[in-house]
C-alpha cells in the first residue's frame, strides 16, 4: 500500500494574523476570568475588573503630571512667591509688635502682681525647665523640628498617601502648584535626610535668630523655602525637567508596589533644603571667619566664606552641567537668598515702622 507523505503547508500572513489574534483574545479572556468558590453558584468562572492600581510607599505613586510647562506658565507661582515673602515680612513685624507690647505690659504688671506659681505635676516643671533653659534660636528650632517630625511621620500612612503627593511635594506641572511650594519645606520622606537637615538648622539656628531676632528669621525661613521651590520650578521649566520636589536628594525610584503596577515607570523626587541653605548662606556670609566642621569627621575645619563659595559653585556647576543626585537649583535659589537677605534684608528690616505704626492705629481703632 503507498503512503503519501504528509506535508503540513504554511499558512498565508493573513491567515498567521488571524490566528496570533485569536490566540491573544483567548488568553486575554482566560486571565480576565478567575474561578468561583465553592458553593458559588455559575459555571464556576466569572469575569473580573481589572486590577486597580493601589497606593503604597514603596516608594511613591505615580503622580498625576500634566506634562511639562514652560517658563510663561509660571505666573501664578511666580505670584504667589511674591504674597508669601511679603506676608511674611509684615506677619513678622506684626508679631514683633505684640511681643513688645506684651513685654511691656509684664513689665507693668511684675511690679504689684506676686511671682507666678510653680507648675503642678513632675513632668509640667521638668518641660518647663528645660523650655525656660532653651536659647531663643533652639526656642524657634523645635517648633520647625516638630512639624518636620510630623510630616514625616505622615508619610508613612498609606491612606494620607494621595494628599502627601498633592500638597507636599511641589512640581509646576501637577494640579496644585503654589501652597506645595511651602509646604514642601517641611516635607521630608527619608529619615536620614531630615535628621541631617534638622542637624545643620540646629547647629545655624541660635546664631541666624541671634542676629535677626525670632520673628524675623520665621519670615526669612518661609521666605527662603518658596523662594527656592520657585528657583527649582524655573530650572525645571526652562530644561523641561519632569518630576517634583519634596523638600535635596534627588533619586530615581520604580513605582512597583506589590506587582501591581509596571516596573517602566520610573518617578522622579527631589527634596528640596532651600530654606535650610538660606540659613546657612545667611550666617556664613554676616560672619565669614568663623569655623566650620563636617559631621561626624573631626579635624577637618575651614571658614565660613570659604563654605559659602564652595558650595555656591558646585550647586552651579550642578544646575549647568544638570547633574541628578541633588536639587542643585533649588540648593543655588536658597543659599543666594541667604546670600542676598545678608546684603540687602538690614535695610529692608529697617523700613518696618510704617507696618507697626499702621498696625498701631487699627488696634487703637478696634480695641
Amino acid at each position: 500500500m503507498w503512503s503519501v507523505p504528509q506535508r503540513i503547508c504554511p499558512l498565508p500572513p493573513l491567515c498567521r494574523a488571524g490566528r496570533d489574534r485569536g490566540v491573544q483574545h483567548l488568553r486575554f479572556r482566560l486571565e480576565r476570568r478567575q474561578p468561583v468558590h465553592k458553593g458559588s453558584r455559575g459555571k464556576g468562572f466569572r469575569d473580573v475588573e481589572p486590577a486597580k492600581e493601589r497606593s503604597s510607599l514603596a516608594p511613591f505613586a505615580p503622580p498625576e503630571d500634566g506634562g511639562r510647562v514652560g517658563l510663561r506658565d509660571l505666573w501664578k507661582p511666580a505670584g504667589f512667591t511674591v504674597v508669601t515673602c511679603g506676608v511674611s515680612y509684615v506677619g513678622a513685624t506684626i508679631w514683633q509688635y505684640e511681643n513688645m507690647r506684651n513685654q511691656a505690659h509684664k513689665a507693668v504688671r511684675s511690679a504689684w502682681r506676686p511671682a507666678p506659681r510653680p507648675k503642678h505635676g513632675e513632668w509640667r516643671r521638668g518641660l518647663n525647665e528645660w523650655w525656660s533653659g532653651l536659647t531663643p534660636g533652639q526656642r524657634v528650632f523645635w517648633p520647625i523640628a516638630f512639624a518636620n517630625g510630623l510630616v514625616f511621620l505622615a508619610w508613612r500612612v498609606p491612606s494620607l498617601q494621595p494628599a502627601m503627593i498633592r500638597y507636599f511635594t511641589s512640581s509646576p506641572t501637577s494640579r496644585s502648584v503654589c501652597w506645595p511650594m511651602l509646604l514642601s519645606t517641611f516635607s521630608h520622606y527619608s529619615a536620614i535626610h531630615v535628621f541631617l537637615n534638622m542637624y545643620v538648622l540646629h547647629s545655624f539656628s541660635s546664631s541666624a535668630v541671634y542676629l535677626m531676632g525670632k520673628e524675623q528669621f520665621v519670615g526669612f525661613y518661609v521666605s527662603a523655602g518658596v523662594t527656592s521651590s520657585f528657583v527649582s520650578y524655573l530650572h525645571k521649566a526652562a530644561f523641561g525637567i519632569p518630576g517634583i520636589s519634596l523638600g535635596a536628594v534627588r533619586t530615581r525610584e520604580s513605582s512597583v508596589e506589590l506587582g501591581t503596577c509596571s516596573p517602566c515607570e520610573v518617578v522622579r523626587f527631589c527634596v528640596q533644603s532651600g530654606a535650610i541653605l538660606g540659613v546657612l548662606g545667611y550666617v556664613c556670609t554676616m560672619r565669614p571667619d568663623i569655623l566650620l566642621g563636617i559631621a561626624f569627621v573631626p579635624n577637618v575645619t575651614f571658614s565660613a566664606g570659604s563654605a559659602v563659595k564652595a558650595m555656591l559653585a558646585f550647586d552651579t556647576c550642578g544646575v549647568v552641567m544638570r547633574w541628578k543626585f541633588f536639587d542643585h537649583a533649588a540648593h543655588l535659589g536658597g543659599m543666594l537668598f541667604g546670600v542676598g537677605y545678608a546684603a540687602y534684608g538690614d535695610r529692608a528690616w529697617r523700613k518696618r515702622e510704617g507696618i507697626m505704626d499702621a498696625w498701631h492705629a487699627v488696634r487703637q481703632r478696634f480695641s
